[in-house]
């Protein structure tokens, strides 16, 4: 679904997704999983017209700064080593933001080479909500009874607050590993944003689009992230 997303701009020329392995993969882009095996009830609610349009909010990029490559590589033809990653991205000097020929759907991950997978980093589990009520109940901060119930209603509650419409025009953003120390500090970790401006301090990283395609993304890059109504990808929501 990612990867034929990504080569579709026209707002208007529908995208359908259909689960072809949900033993493995949740598919959550995709149409439900009941349909991966009864297809043809699928066409028929879509030739019948008993659905909905949904506008998926997409991700459009800018890059500029020195010693950018505006010219991405397509991690889905190749496996490359951290050495051969690197030397695929070819540098330039583009002056100004250039916008990159690509629209997330789904991520955009900004890091070290070869770092760039898929990680939930901001639910959190019943444990880590379990062990921070306990510190919060012997600090005399939490009067109620600690138990199962409380830990499982806190831990749903604020999992749940990270989810929103994708039709809604904005993005979550998420430091997954901040560095703190005398010299850098990280008071906001996460939250909701329709634009966020990064300033490269690396000296081997990469900007990585879905999973799928890389731009380098090193000293003296900016990237400019945001959501533009024009970019919302045409899929739809079957009647059930």
């Amino acid at each position: 679904m990612l990867l034929a997303a990504s080569k579709v701009f026209d707002k208007f020329k529908p995208v359908i997704g259909v689960n072809t392995d949900p033993e493995r993969s949740e598919g959550h882009l995709c149409l439900p999983v009941r349909y991966t095996h009864s297809f043809p009830e699928a066409l028929q609610k879509l030739y019948r017209g008993e659905f909905r349009w949904q506008w998926r909010q997409r991700i459009r990029l800018y890059l500029e700064g020195t010693g950018i490559n505006p010219t991405p590589v397509d991690l889905h033809e190749q496996q490359l080593s951290q050495e051969q990653h690197s030397r695929a991205h070819i540098r330039a000097d583009i002056s100004g933001p250039h916008l990159l020929p690509v629209r997330a759907l789904n991520e955009v991950f900004i890091g070290e080479s070869l770092s760039s997978r898929s990680y939930n980093i901001n639910k959190v589990a019943h444990q880590a909500v379990e062990e921070i009520l306990k510190i919060a109940k012997k600090h005399g901060s939490l009067t109620m009874p600690l138990n199962t119930e409380l830990v499982q209603k806190v831990t749903n509650d604020y999992n749940e607050s990270l989810l929103y419409s994708p039709e809604e025009p904005k993005m979550f953003f998420s430091i997954r590993e901040p560095i703190v120390n005398r010299v850098f500090s990280s008071s906001r970790q996460r939250g909701f944003s329709s634009k966020v401006c990064v300033r490269s301090r690396c000296w081997d990283a990469c900007m990585v689009v879905d999973g799928g395609t890389s731009f380098e993304f090193n000293d003296g890059a900016i990237a400019s992230i945001m959501i533009d109504t024009e970019d919302a990808l045409c899929t739809v929501l079957l009647e059930e």
